[in-house]
């Protein structure tokens, strides 16, 4: 099993940038957002970038793509009034669209892992669950390793139904307003089998604004993967698409990179959640590879998107 590893992952939120433009143009005065918007550009689609810099470094990840339902046929009243709902409605996608289904192939082709991000009202609902898991398997033709819920949002038996629909990882435990190493330095195995829960150390919008303390938020990540490497840990982090968007996002892609690179040069295993499950854990007993139930585990959630 490797010592120290580094597992990279992307959550597929909001590949397209359509009337947020508009929203943000006006709420900042930004002729940038408004721009992307009145000539249709779309930022936030950054697949090919995030392939080019991983291949440079000679690694890949893991994309967990969600399939939202609109907010118009699933929001109540309370939701419709929130902007930002409307901000990531506007955003949503449909996995079986064309571009999108050429992506998904084209990164299960490419060696990328390709995973479900669980819409964020699945948590609790096995059968939407199973709806969503089979859309995706669809698409790519074969079954899925694991994935990622929406917002983080996990609930009472949402491992459960993971592992009843076949499924044999999940990475939603952890938050969006802090980092570490608060779940442990190892996945672990909340049933005692071969199901495993990768904790999430970092996700980006945790860290300072790069842009404007680019060396504190390095020293951030910097002291996490030192605390990886002294403790033989999993480090598990996500950097969703749209934040290598080097002019909305100033930064993120430079971390992102750094990342990866120190990680490399400090002797880590660096790849998919998916690939280092396979590899590490697929055939292990649960008391030599991880974190058990038996160590007073309970499910919980600690944070949201």
């Amino acid at each position: 099993m490797s010592e120290f590893a580094l597992l990279l992952t992307h959550d597929v939120d909001r590949p397209y940038k359509t009337y947020q433009g508009l929203y943000y143009g006006l709420k900042e005065q930004s002729l940038y957002h408004l721009k992307t918007f009145l000539l249709q550009q779309n930022p936030y689609w950054q697949f090919e970038e995030i392939i080019e810099l991983e291949r440079e470094r000679g690694v890949r990840s893991s994309f967990y793509f969600l399939n939202e339902p609109s907010l118009l046929r699933t929001g109540s009243v309370s939701d419709w009034l929130e902007a930002k709902n409307w901000i990531e409605h506007f955003g949503r996608y449909d996995i079986t669209d064309e571009q999108l289904v050429d992506v998904i192939r084209d990164l299960e082709d490419s060696g990328w892992e390709v995973g479900m991000h669980g819409s964020f009202r699945s948590s609790d609902d096995y059968r939407k669950l199973k709806a969503e898991k089979t859309a995706l398997e669809e698409v790519l033709g074969h079954e899925i390793v694991g994935g990622r819920q929406h917002h983080l949002k996990l609930g009472s038996r949402t491992w459960q139904y993971h592992r009843d629909l076949g499924l044999r990882y999940d990475a939603s435990l952890g938050s969006s307003r802090t980092y570490g190493f608060e779940n442990g330095y190892q996945p672990i195995r909340p049933f005692d089998d071969s199901f495993t829960v990768f904790p999430l150390t970092l996700m980006e919008m945790a860290l300072p604004d790069p842009s404007e303390n680019y060396d504190e938020a390095w020293a951030i990540c910097e002291e996490l993967l030192i605390e990886a490497k002294e403790n033989d840990a999993v480090m598990t982090v996500l950097w969703h698409p749209r934040y290598f968007n080097e002019v909305e996002f100033p930064g993120y892609r430079r971390l992102y990179c750094e990342l990866i690179e120190w990680a490399l040069a400090n002797g880590a295993w660096v790849g998919p959640v998916g690939d280092y499950y396979q590899q590490f854990l697929s055939n292990d007993t649960p008391e030599s590879a991880v974190i058990s139930a038996s160590s007073s585990w309970t499910q919980h959630s600690n944070g949201s998107m």
